[in-house]
């Protein structure tokens, strides 16, 4: 694929409401920041946050900075947005940690918790930094978190059910890995790269995580303004068609000085 520029790539999130005017509505993401602030576990995707974020205002106003959701309280409903300069920003962001990760020849684990929109981001992200020299982190056998295997597809880490892969907020699969690792006496992984629940976990360790999070899921964005989370880039995590990713991956790597993968 052809490497798009800075302002073709704004058009093309905008187009394809990756960001942008995107589907999620003001009523959801206003819901979530309350649900956060009011210390439903659910909506902190294994961050820690005590007592810091009990004012739905100073989450809205982290997400009006980070993300570019509409910074009025007043806006109670109807259309939300998302700043494609804020995700290209961030993506420049993550492609300055995937650059030092190459250059380390570092272990990088990836992982998802939305594999219908962005389990090809990740697989390319992680083929890239293999043919980078990387390490991938293989994740132990047998592990189950929340009633489902965690197992690895396409060398990205993901929870599944019923033979099926499974949407989940949960930093349990992600807490499964890591402790899987240090029972086989095995490293912690340089640098995970992930989304929801198992970007905040590996962040919350005290491992180097970055992650993409859509505009109703305030904590990444929020794991970032304290430093636990280095890099969260504001995305819609699942339009109609995971292809519609492909730009910003392509434009993500080259960002990064990555040739893409096998």
């Amino acid at each position: 694929m052809s490497i798009p520029s800075r302002a073709a790539l704004v058009e093309h999130l905008v187009r394809t409401r990756i960001a942008g005017d995107v589907a999620t509505p003001r009523e959801n993401n206003l819901s979530h920041y309350r649900k956060l602030a009011n210390g439903d576990r659910h909506y902190w995707l294994g961050l820690e946050l005590g007592d810091r974020w009990s004012d739905e205002q100073d989450v809205l106003a982290v997400m009006a900075e980070r993300c570019g959701v509409v910074d009025d309280p007043g806006h109670r409903q109807g259309q939300d947005t998302i700043d494609p300069e804020l995700t290209v920003d961030a993506l420049e962001r993550m492609a300055a940690r995937l650059r030092k990760a190459a250059a380390g020849k570092e272990s990088v684990l990836f992982a998802t918790g939305h594999p219908g929109g962005l389990l090809d981001v990740h697989r390319a992200t992680a083929a890239a930094l293999r043919a980078a020299g990387c390490e991938i982190v293989v994740i132990p056998e047998g592990l189950m978190a929340d009633e489902g295997m965690v197992f690895q597809f396409a060398d990205v880490a993901v929870l599944e059910r019923g033979a099926t892969l499974w949407h989940t907020h949960s930093p349990e699969p992600m807490n499964a890995i890591l402790d899987g690792l240090e029972r086989e006496g095995r490293p912690q992984p340089d640098l995970v790269v992930a989304d929801h629940g198992w970007a905040g976990r590996a962040g919350q360790r005290g491992l180097d995580s970055m992650g993409y999070a859509d505009c109703n899921d305030p904590a990444l964005f929020i794991g970032e303004a304290e430093g636990t989370v280095q890099v969260t880039v504001p995305l819609d995590d699942h339009v109609t068609s995971p292809r519609h990713y492909d730009p910003m991956t392509a434009y993500l790597l080259n960002a990064a000085g990555l040739t893409p993968g096998s």
